[in-house]
């Protein structure tokens, strides 16, 4: 018997698409030295830089997958470790220029796809949909109350 698949199911699939597509973006417009794994973590850092051991909890990953692929990024010359000003024995990750020349290039894309959504969908159902997620953000996203616009 066919059931009609999670909720859960249908929006990680939505969500899915749209980073796959945002990252062969990113690879096109010759961003293509970052594995799909490093820009997964990336998208966890705070504009002023966060600690190892955040990035990997926010990632879902274990601390030393994410201090690879940190120690590659940072080869790379996308991340750089600096001291945290709040801990002098801590250190936080944080984007560099070159980074920071990705985001408008993943923003349009971003764009892209919200515009297409919402051709399909209609720009009163498109509405809905994002007053319907941004409210189930406020039980849903465990990193609300950090100051993180973009987390979850």
């Amino acid at each position: 018997m066919d059931r009609p698949l999670p909720t859960g199911l249908l929006m990680f699939i939505s969500s899915r698409a749209a980073a796959d597509r945002i990252f062969r973006t990113l690879q096109a417009a010759g961003f293509d030295d970052v594995t799909i794994a490093q820009a997964r973590l990336t998208m966890g850092l705070d504009p002023g830089g966060t600690r190892l051991s955040v990035l990997a909890e926010r990632a879902q990953i274990a601390k030393q997958t994410a201090t690879a692929l940190v120690d590659k990024l940072e080869r790379a010359g996308y991340v750089e470790r600096v001291p945290d000003p709040t801990d002098g024995r801590a250190r936080l990750v944080r984007m560099t220029a070159k980074a920071e020349a990705i985001l408008p290039v993943a923003r349009a894309e971003e764009q892209r796809i919200e515009d297409e959504w919402e051709a399909h969908l209609g720009p009163q159902r498109m509405a809905q949909l994002r007053s319907a997620l941004t409210s189930l953000r406020e039980i849903t996203d465990p990193y609300l109350e950090d100051g993180r616009p973009g987390a979850g």
